[in-house]
C-alpha cells in the first residue's frame, strides 16, 4: 500500500497533513541562517504570503501570483515547500522550478531534495528518478523538472501544474520567457504559477508588476516589505538620536526605534546605500525607484497622504478619466475637501456604459461638479451627458492637451515665463501643491504606483511638461488612469469652483470651506 493509501486510513491527522500546509510544514527540514537543520515553521512574511495565496485560490480556484519581496524573508523557501507538499500529495502532479541562473536553480532543487530526504519515512513517497534536473515519484506519477531562465527559454516542451519562477527581475527577455512558460501550465483549477523576486530597477519585471497591479493580466500582486520580518531590528544605544528622515519614517509607517536602528545599520553595511530601498523596500513603489528617474510627484508625498486621516468635508467633486482604447481603465475619483475618498476603475466600458456610470453617480451621490477629460472617448461622453440635459457647469469639460487656465508667472520686468505647458501639467501641479499641504489619499498601492510613475521635463520656454501616456507605454508603464482621475479633481489651485448649477442647486453656507 503506498503512502497516500496509508494516510487515507489514518483519519483527521492524515487529512490535515494533506490539506493543511502549515500543519504539514513541521515535517520538513530547512537550513536556517544559523546552519543546522531545523523543522520548518512559517515566519510572519511566509504566513502573510500563504494567506494571500489561499484567498486567491478560494476565490478563483487557482493561483496566479507575482510576489515582490524584501531580501531574506524566506519566500523562495515557502514556495518550494508549498509545491513539494502539493506534489507529493496529489498523484500525477508535475512541478517546474526555474531560477535566474544555474546556481540559483540548483539551490532551489537542493532544498526540495532536502525536504524529501529528511521527510519521515511514512510520509515520503517512493523515488523513481533523482538526478541534477529531475525528481520523480514513480508510484504516484508526480515529480519535478528544474531549468534555468536562458535566452533560449526554459521549460518550453514540458507540461506542469505548478510553476515556481524565482528572481524573475533578473531573467533575460522576461516577456518572451513568460509567453512560453505560461503555455506549459494548463488553464485549469488547482494549477499554480508563482513568480517571486526582489526588484531590479525599471526593467521587464517592473513592467510586469505594474501591469499586474493595474489589473491588465491574471496575476495578483503580493508585496512583502522588510518590516514583515520581526527579526529586522537592533538594540538601540541609550544616547542615539534619529534624524528627521528617520523620525518621518517612524511616524508614516509606524516603525519603532529598534527597526529604525536596524535600518540605519543595514544602510551603513551596503556598498551603495542607494540600493537599500531596492533590497529592503517599505512599499512596492519604493523598490523600483531608480536614481536616474525623477517622478513629478515623489513617493514620500503620496505615502504621507495615504497615512493622513482627514474627514471628508463639503460637496462632492468627481474626476473622470475615460478609457481610450486597449487595456486602459476608466477611472473615477471622488473628492470632498482635503480628502480623496475613493478611486474606482472599470475596464471595457463603451461611451454609453461610461455615461450610464456617471449618471448613476449624479443620481445617487449628487456631486456639485464632474470634471471630465474630453480627449479621445471623453468628448462623446460629454456630448451625450449634455444631450441628456445636464448643464455645462455640473459637467465640466477638461482638455488635458489644452492651455492652462492660470496665467504664467512673470519676472521682475513683468515678462511672462515658466508655468505649465498644458492643462494636464497644471492639474498635476495643483495636485502636488495639495499633497505638499494636507491631503488624504486612499491607501492604495495601484494609485501610488500611478502617481509616482510619471516623469517630467521643461520645454525650451521653461514650461513644465509631464511625460505623455504614449511615452509611458513605450517604457512599459501602464497608463496612469487612477492618477489622472485624481488630478481632475483639482481644476483650480484651491480646488474646483462650486457653480450654482441648474440641475444640482445648492446654497453655500457661511464659513463653509471646500478647498
Amino acid at each position: 500500500m503506498d503512502w497516500l493509501n496509508s494516510l487515507a486510513a489514518e483519519g483527521e491527522h492524515a487529512t490535515r497533513l494533506r490539506n493543511d500546509f502549515p500543519y504539514f510544514a513541521g515535517n520538513l527540514m530547512i537550513r536556517p541562517k544559523e546552519g543546522a537543520l531545523v523543522p520548518f515553521k512559517l515566519n510572519a512574511a511566509q504566513l502573510k504570503l500563504h494567506e494571500a495565496l489561499e484567498e486567491q485560490k478560494r476565490r478563483t480556484g487557482r493561483v496566479r501570483a507575482i510576489v515582490l519581496k524584501a531580501r531574506q524573508l524566506g519566500i523562495s523557501t515557502y514556495v518550494a515547500a508549498r509545491f513539494y507538499h502539493r506534489t507529493i500529495s496529489n498523484p500525477g502532479l508535475r512541478t517546474i522550478i526555474i531560477g535566474h541562473e544555474r546556481s540559483a536553480s540548483k539551490n532551489l532543487f537542493s532544498m526540495v531534495k532536502r525536504f524529501h530526504e529528511n521527510l519521515p519515512a511514512d510520509l515520503r513517497p517512493s523515488t523513481g528518478i533523482s538526478n541534477a534536473d529531475e525528481l520523480v515519484f514513480d508510484k504516484i506519477d508526480s515529480g519535478y523538472l528544474v531549468a534555468v531562465a536562458t535566452l533560449e527559454g526554459a521549460g518550453r516542451s514540458a507540461t506542469a501544474q505548478l510553476l515556481h519562477c524565482s528572481e524573475v527581475a533578473f531573467w533575460p527577455d522576461l516577456p518572451i520567457q513568460m509567453a512560453a512558460l505560461m503555455q506549459t501550465v494548463p488553464d485549469l483549477p488547482g494549477t499554480e504559477v508563482i513568480l517571486e523576486s526582489t526588484a531590479y530597477g525599471f526593467n521587464d519585471f517592473h513592467r510586469l508588476w505594474r501591469k499586474s497591479e493595474a489589473g491588465e493580466n491574471e496575476f495578483q500582486t503580493i508585496f512583502l516589505p522588510w518590516t514583515a520580518d520581526p527579526n529586522y531590528r537592533a538594540d538601540v544605544p541609550g544616547d542615539i538620536k534619529f534624524d528627521p528622515q528617520e523620525l518621518d519614517l517612524m511616524e508614516m509607517h509606524g516603525l519603532d526605534r529598534e527597526q529604525i536602528f536596524w535600518r540605519r545599520n543595514k544602510i551603513a553595511q551596503l556598498t551603495n546605500p542607494e540600493t537599500f530601498p531596492q533590497e529592503y523596500p517599505l512599499i512596492a513603489a519604493e523598490a523600483f525607484i531608480a536614481s536616474s528617474f525623477d517622478s513629478f510627484i515623489s513617493a514620500d508625498l503620496v505615502i504621507r497622504a495615504r497615512k493622513e486621516n482627514i474627514e471628508p468635508h463639503g460637496r462632492l467633486i468627481v474626476g473622470v478619466d475615460p478609457a481610450s482604447t486597449g487595456p486602459d481603465r476608466t477611472s473615477i475619483a471622488f473628492r470632498q475637501g482635503h480628502c480623496i475618498t475613493k478611486v474606482e476603475s472599470k475596464r471595457g466600458l463603451d461611451t454609453m456604459e461610461t455615461t450610464g456610470w456617471i449618471n448613476q453617480i449624479i443620481r445617487e451621490q449628487k456631486p456639485v461638479q464632474i470634471n471630465l477629460d474630453v480627449g479621445g472617448l471623453g468628448v462623446g461622453i460629454y456630448d451625450r451627458l449634455i444631450e441628456q440635459g445636464h448643464d455645462r457647469f455640473t459637467i465640466n469639460a477638461v482638455n488635458f492637451g489644452g492651455r492652462p487656465v492660470e496665467p504664467p508667472p512673470t519676472d521682475e520686468t513683468g515678462k511672462p515665463g515658466g508655468g505649465y505647458a498644458n492643462r494636464r501639467a497644471e492639474l498635476y501641479g495643483n495636485l502636488r501643491s495639495a499633497l505638499q499641504g494636507r491631503l488624504s489619499l486612499p491607501d492604495s498601492d495601484s494609485l501610488q504606483a500611478d502617481l509616482v510613475s510619471i516623469g517630467y521635463k521643461y520645454t525650451s520656454e521653461g514650461k513644465l511638461l509631464l511625460e505623455s501616456k504614449q511615452d509611458m507605454r513605450r517604457r512599459g508603464v501602464p497608463s496612469p488612469d487612477e492618477a489622472d482621475a485624481v488630478a481632475l479633481c483639482f481644476t483650480s489651485p484651491m480646488g474646483s469652483p462650486y457653480p450654482r448649477g441648474t440641475r444640482l442647486p445648492y446654497v453655500e453656507l457661511p464659513g463653509q470651506a471646500y478647498a
